[in-house]
């Protein structure tokens, strides 16, 4: 099991050019963490695609549903004492220490591409690995 941060998800479900590398991730573990809040950030970024006509409104349902299978089962609640003290320790956003606080708490390591996350939290990130 690994934790995936928003954009590692989008990367593996919304062509670009880190798609390989997330689809290599997967293919290699494709058991998936995210705190449950990842829906609403996920969501906001599907606005975005559909927004800017990028993907049709039917499309990005279909995203959604499909991210939400790969999540399934494995989203969890995580302490806001938790991810407040990583706040407190770093430059990072609450929404990204959630990750971090998710990847502690299930003992395992947070992917992803952010580098304020991976410089302020090494020892609990990991960078997407080259496909």
């Amino acid at each position: 099991m690994i934790v995936v941060d928003t954009n590692v998800l989008a990367y593996l479900l919304l062509p670009c050019e880190l798609s390989s590398r997330a689809d290599a991730l997967y293919k290699k573990d494709p058991e998936w963490a995210a705190p449950v809040f990842w829906r609403s950030e996920f969501r906001n970024l599907l606005a975005g695609y559909l927004r800017r006509r990028m993907l049709a409104f039917e499309q990005v349902v279909q995203v959604q549903s499909e991210a939400e299978a790969i999540l399934s089962g494995n989203e969890y609640e995580v302490g806001s004492r938790h991810v407040l003290e990583l706040v407190r320790d770093s430059d990072c956003s609450a929404y990204d220490c959630e990750f971090v606080a998710l990847a502690i708490k299930l003992g395992v390591k947070a992917t992803t591409v952010d580098k304020k996350l991976l410089k302020a939290f090494p020892d609990y990130t990991t960078r997407l690995p080259a496909a």
